[in-house]
C-alpha cells in the first residue's frame, strides 16, 4: 500500500521527470546528429516540443500540490493569519473557477480536433492528444488544490497554507498571533 500511496502523491512528478528526460535525450540526439552529419533528426524537435508542453501543464498540478505555484502575497503579509487564509481561499476559488473554464473550453477544442484529425508533421500523432494535456492539467491542478485544503483541514493545519511568508523570513504580522 505505501507504494500506491507514494505513486498517487507523486504521479505528476514522475510523468514530468520522464517527459523532461525524453526531451533532453531527443534534443541531445538532435545536436549530436547535426554535429556529426550536418543533417537533422526530423522527429526530435517535435517530440521535445510536445514533451515541454506536457511538462508545463502537468507541472502546474505539481506546483499546486506543493503549494509553490505563483501567487502574489506580499500585500497580505501584515494581516493576521486568519485574514490571509480568507484571501487565500478567495484567490484559490477564483483560480479553481478559471481552471474549470479553461478545461471546459479546451475539452471542446480537443473534441473538435478529434473530429477533423489534424496530424503532426513528423510523428504522425493526432494533435488533439497533445492539446488534451491542457484541460487535464487544469483539472489535476484543481484536484491538488482541493486535496491540499482537505489534508490541511483534516490535520488541523489550515494556517500552514499562508505560513510561507513567515517561513521566508518576511516581516511578521502586526499585533496578532499566528
Amino acid at each position: 500500500m505505501p507504494f500506491l500511496k507514494k505513486l498517487y502523491f507523486n504521479f505528476e512528478t514522475y510523468i514530468c521527470v520522464a517527459l523532461v528526460a525524453i526531451m533532453i535525450v531527443s534534443l541531445t540526439a538532435q545536436v549530436a546528429v547535426r554535429i556529426v552529419t550536418g543533417g537533422a533528426v526530423a522527429w526530435a524537435e517535435e517530440i521535445s516540443r510536445y514533451c515541454f508542453i506536457c511538462t508545463v501543464y502537468l507541472g502546474t498540478a505539481v506546483a499546486a500540490q506543493k503549494l509553490t505555484h505563483v501567487r502574489i502575497t506580499a500585500q497580505f503579509m501584515y494581516f493576521p493569519t486568519h485574514i490571509r487564509l480568507i484571501f487565500r481561499v478567495i484567490a484559490d476559488t477564483i483560480l479553481f473557477g478559471f481552471n474549470l473554464f479553461v478545461a471546459w473550453l479546451c475539452f471542446g477544442i480537443v473534441f473538435s480536433s478529434l473530429q477533423y484529425g489534424e496530424i503532426s508533421a513528423t510523428l504522425g500523432v493526432n494533435v488533439a492528444f497533445v492539446a488534451a494535456v491542457i484541460p487535464i492539467g487544469a483539472v489535476l491542478m484543481n484536484w491538488r488544490i482541493l486535496e491540499s485544503y482537505y489534508l490541511h483541514w483534516r490535520s488541523g493545519t489550515l494556517s500552514r497554507l499562508v505560513a510561507l511568508e513567515t517561513e521566508m523570513g518576511l516581516p511578521r504580522e502586526q499585533g496578532g498571533a499566528s
